[in-house]
């Protein structure tokens, strides 16, 4: 068993990033959680206390540009589906508002149940017709579990680059 210093401190940070890494990677089933934001953050720490060599300066800009990405990929992916659906910009943003409230009030699930009924009642509203605000607020939950797959995928993504950085 060795009993360098060096080697267990440099256990003890590739364990502690990776924890860190797959808390950001769990906290994705959580729709306010930044999980792709932790996930870099503790690719971030890693390189500060590790070093950043040449292939960890390229892994690290790779881990950058996915989690843009990831987190561009969540609004964009939700507010186009609920537009295919004849949702407006105005009940999109109304969505997006409670979608966050609804998430800081009650979590973890607050804001995956007040942004669908917040578009359904502003597109009723708008429309006084319950199947064409369902068809929108539908797109918008569409738009929701493809988010949470993309992110999910790029957080794989990410963590795995980090593994190739701290293990090659």
């Amino acid at each position: 068993m060795p009993t360098d210093p060096k080697f267990w401190l440099q256990v003890s940070v590739e364990t502690l990033t990776l924890f860190a890494m797959l808390v950001g990677l769990f906290g994705l089933i959580v729709p306010i959680f930044p999980g792709l934001v932790v996930i870099w953050l503790a690719g971030l720490g890693f390189g500060i206390v590790s070093g950043f060599s040449t292939l960890g300066w390229v892994i690290f800009a790779l881990m950058t540009i996915l989690m843009v990405i990831g987190n561009l990929a969540d609004n964009v992916l939700m507010g186009a589906k609920a537009r295919q659906g004849g949702a407006s910009w105005i009940s999109i943003g109304l969505a997006l508002v409670a979608g966050v409230i609804g998430s800081l009030a009650w979590p973890p699930i607050g804001g995956l149940l007040t942004a669908p009924l917040a578009l359904f009642l502003a597109e009723y509203m708008r429309r006084r017709n319950w199947q064409d605000s369902w068809k929108a607020t539908s797109g918008l939950m569409v738009g929701c579990g493809w988010s949470f797959i993309i992110r999910f995928i790029i957080g794989v993504i990410m963590t795995g680059l980090w593994m190739i950085w701290a293990w090659a």
